[in-house]
């Protein structure tokens, strides 16, 4: 497998169980969805604890809410490796973005005792390193934010670009018609423009498909998230109990 291809997966439920059990499966990454889900900022540290307990190796991160200076620092000193910031639509969007997440010099994230640090035992060793390690993310996911693309893939700092599906397509007014025209070009865009100024491309294939991951990854995205907890628990049960009612049908 290519080793700059990353799978993970989004987290809806505000489950630790669901989210050691999904950690455990060996996701690369898993996202807590702060965004369109319930989950607050003590909630998002429980998942990140049982991401851990599920497999060291897996990186939690989470979808912030928006783009708040205060918001995402405190998702940070919760624990999170990575950032997703959605609606990024311009370059002033992209700069606040790395505002927020690195110290400075390189930005103006407060510093203070927290999970991030080991609760101050490790300061010093996380000090030394986020501003290198915090892997930020942008949200390609409007009309705007093509337009403005080559501004905002200039911001250094940004590590990925990830396309939201439904979010760019309903800017476009054509609202999950992923096949049409004018989103597939806009998809043709973000993937050269990834390409030019050495960014990850990255997108969300939300149904449980794992041909659908097959045929991004042939296209070149090299960050997938894989569906999402309530969807792929929604999928599985449907799926059992047409086949257990299907064979009841047979049975009679």
């Amino acid at each position: 497998m290519d080793d700059n291809l990353l799978i993970g997966s989004w987290i809806n439920t505000v489950s630790p169980i669901v989210a050691e059990i999904m950690s455990a499966a060996e996701f690369d990454f898993l996202v807590v969805d702060a965004e369109h889900s319930a989950v607050d900022i003590y909630q998002t540290q429980l998942l990140f604890q049982a991401i851990k307990a599920g497999n060291p190796t897996c990186k939690p991160m989470v979808r912030l809410p928006g783009n708040a200076y205060a918001e995402t620092k405190r998702y940070l000193d919760a624990g999170a490796i990575g950032v997703i910031a959605p609606l990024i639509n311009t370059k002033e969007d992209a700069l606040e973005l790395l505002r927020s997440v690195k110290f400075p010099p390189l930005g103006e994230r407060g510093v203070g005792y927290g999970r991030s640090h080991g609760y101050g035992f490790e300061f010093n060793e996380y000090m030394e390193t986020a501003n290198e390690n915090i892997f930020v993310c942008v949200q390609i996911e409007h009309a705007r934010a093509i337009e403005n693309i080559d501004e905002i893939f200039s911001v250094a700092g940004i590590d990925a670009a990830m396309v939201g599906p439904y979010d760019l397509s309903a800017s476009l007014g054509i609202t999950s018609q992923f096949e049409h025209p004018s989103y597939l070009k806009a998809l043709k865009t973000i993937l050269e423009k990834c390409e030019e100024y050495g960014i990850l491309p990255g997108i969300h294939v939300v149904q449980p498909s794992p041909d659908e991951v097959l045929s991004k990854i042939r296209q070149g995205y090299k960050m997938i998230g894989y569906s999402l907890d309530i969807t792929m628990i929604g999928e599985a049960c449907r799926q059992g109990l047409d086949q257990i009612r299907k064979g009841l049908g047979n049975d009679s």
